[in-house]
């Protein structure tokens, strides 16, 4: 019995750190608990992990649309549902059941709530086209000496396989009149923000350059990140990007204030912004002796007389000699003799019938049967065919090109940040993922002015997001990830144990309770019950009572007496209970000022939220 109490105590360990790593409420009450051990210990609680939460209040940014070209949180949704156009067009050259862009699209907090108030547009279907765009506060030109400035935030809550988050700046124009007609052929001046498929993973910026000669636009694709940005399609936590674009055509990428590319638009994109200024003669052709091999066969090689081409890699060993018992006469398998032609057999459909074939017995301590060969060996003789050694080639006249001559088509502009003007936002997107949530977008031309409005928005749920994040708790489960496993054995038999103890007392009275129950079904007289009932219900006089009592009904009974070892065991349990007691007491010091809430707990009603306060330790001097 002490033995099966041991073991359930240390497996109640185990089955009290499961408990804590799948169940968030238990999660709590641990680290609680933990929190609650460090402060008796003398140590101050440093962390109040539920007052900083609440001292990080997310509140709708409060902002002057004059100062933007876009600016839109969507926590108002009633403004926001005015600003965004639901686009009713249908796609070009593709089947007409899946032409519409018909995607759905709602204003909607986030699946991690930060502040009630947080709202976000949320393109809620997958597998369907959807399009959704707003007119800007006024048109960006492009023309003045401020940068352009866009920026916004993506969650991917439900992660991303195969699909896009990306926005485009719509340019000027009749096309962005009527957005109710957006669709992917509409022109857009700027293409900006992350699209994954499987394992290309991208971070979009593509602006259309128009020839200054001949009006022809063509897309300018920036090349990508040096580091793979891939945490954003599968963590599920908010995202800020921002696209910075300078008057001197330098421009800088961040994903949540981190730079991840840089550079010129003259010299980061292909194809290039300006064409070469000369190109190949298309009219120059490569002449018919012109000769490019570098290297030639020796025409002076000859082969030598004792080389064969024909000679095999591996010859029979000449030295092998078959063994002893080689039954060459007997085949490796035979005929199954107990096999017989199956009663429906029809020769004329299924054709002869054959037995199967099964290992020839006899052979099977012989060393072998049927005809014997020699194993191969390598070939000495074997080299190969002969090939000529390679020699400089006295007529080699270098790698042909074609003669260079002016790009009738050679424009230079020096200045691509001067592209179209911008005048509407626009998201128009497929997904394989639903629930992708765009949040806080805004356009301007002063970067000091988004960096405020990120501090108010995107910095607050990420700091809120990861305080939470950084409990007690998760700092043991790093620890644990990175610490051996003979180790987290260790830890989790010494650390679990004070936990597991309450459990143990727990089921050891269930037990207690059930074994009473089993003894009730039987005559068999349990001495223990004097004990239980003494400690339970009164004093030493009771107790001593209630024993006599019992004794003098039993007489009969040998084990009404306990033995010298009982009674010892007896006492070191009293003790052990009367320690718990004490530390019991301990541990809810402090506590008895919250009598009404004590009364709860005992009636089955659980308080969700308790409140956490700083304990400084005593003077130790």
């Amino acid at each position: 019995m002490r033995f099966k109490h041991f073991l359930g105590l240390h497996l109640g360990s185990l089955l009290v750190m499961l408990l804590i790593a799948s169940t968030p409420l238990v999660r709590a009450e641990v680290e609680q608990d933990f929190a609650d051990e460090a402060d008796e210990d003398g140590k101050v609680e440093d962390v109040q992990e539920d007052n900083e939460l609440e001292e990080i209040v997310y509140e709708s940014p409060v902002y002057d649309q004059n100062n933007f070209y876009f600016a839109d949180h969507f926590d108002d949704i009633a403004e926001s549902r005015k600003r965004w156009v639901k686009s009713q067009a249908k796609k070009d050259d593709i089947a007409e059941e899946i032409a519409k862009y018909d995607g759905i699209w709602d204003w909607e907090p986030p699946q991690r709530i930060v502040s009630k108030k947080d709202i976000g547009l949320v393109l809620k279907s997958k597998a369907k086209h959807a399009a959704i765009a707003s007119k800007l506060n006024k048109p960006f030109t492009f023309k003045g000496d401020s940068p352009l400035v866009v920026q916004y935030e993506v969650t991917m809550q439900e992660g991303q396989e195969c699909g896009g988050s990306y926005i485009k700046l719509l340019s000027h124009g009749v096309h962005t009149e009527d957005l109710t007609k957006f669709n992917d052929k509409t022109p857009y001046s700027i293409m900006f923000g992350p699209d994954k498929c499987g394992s290309d993973i991208k971070l979009h910026f593509i602006f259309r350059h128009v020839n200054p000669i001949n009006g022809s636009i063509e897309e300018k694709h920036c090349k990508k990140p040096k580091d793979r940005l891939e945490e954003p399609f599968k963590d599920k936590l908010p995202h800020l990007y921002q696209l910075v674009l300078r008057p001197d055509n330098t421009f800088e990428i961040s994903v949540d204030h981190k730079v991840v590319n840089q550079g010129s638009l003259l010299s980061e994109f292909t194809p290039a912004v300006n064409p070469p200024r000369e190109i190949d003669d298309p009219e120059d052709k490569k002449p018919k002796d012109w000769d490019e091999r570098e290297k030639i066969p020796d025409p002076t090689a000859k082969k030598p007389e004792d080389w064969d081409d024909d000679a095999p890699p591996q010859i029979p060993d000449p030295t092998a000699v078959m063994p002893d018992g080689w039954l060459e006469d007997e085949a490796q398998m035979i005929p199954d003799p107990s096999a017989s032609k199956p009663d429906d057999w029809d020769t004329e459909i299924d054709g002869e019938w054959e037995a199967p074939l099964i290992d020839n017995p006899i052979c099977e301590k012989a060393p072998g049967c049927g005809e014997w060969k020699a194993p191969l060996i390598p070939n000495k003789e074997y080299k190969g065919k002969w090939r000529a050694p390679l020699i400089d080639n006295p007529n080699y006249q270098g790698k042909w090109a074609a003669r260079k001559i002016p790009n009738p088509d050679y424009f230079e502009d020096l200045t691509p940040f001067k592209m179209t003007p911008i005048s509407a936002v626009g998201l128009e997107l497929w997904s394989m993922s639903e629930s992708i949530l765009f949040d806080n977008l805004i356009i301007a031309d002063d970067i000091e002015l988004a960096r405020d409005f990120a501090a108010k928005t995107f910095d607050i749920k990420r700091k809120y997001i990861d305080k939470e994040s950084e409990t007690f708790f998760n700092k043991i489960v790093a620890f644990f990830n990175e610490s051996s496993w003979i180790l987290r054995v260790a830890i989790v038999i010494a650390g679990g144990t004070p936990l597991s103890f309450t459990l143990y007392r727990l089921f050891t009275k269930s037990s207690s309770k059930e074994s009473n129950a089993e003894a009730k079904k039987t005559d068999a007289v349990q001495p223990d019950d004097v004990d239980a009932t003494a400690t339970a219900g009164g004093d030493a006089d009771a107790a001593a009572a209630s024993s006599g009592s019992n004794n003098s009904t039993q007489k009969s009974s040998p084990k009404t007496k306990k033995s010298d070892l009982d009674v010892k065991d007896d006492e070191v349990e009293e003790k052990g209970a009367e320690s718990a007691a004490a530390a019991a007491a301990a541990t809810n010091s402090g506590k008895e000022s919250q009598d009404d809430d004590a009364e709860e707990a005992t009636t089955g009603e659980t308080t969700t939220k308790s409140v956490r306060k700083r304990r400084v330790p005593k003077d130790q001097s």
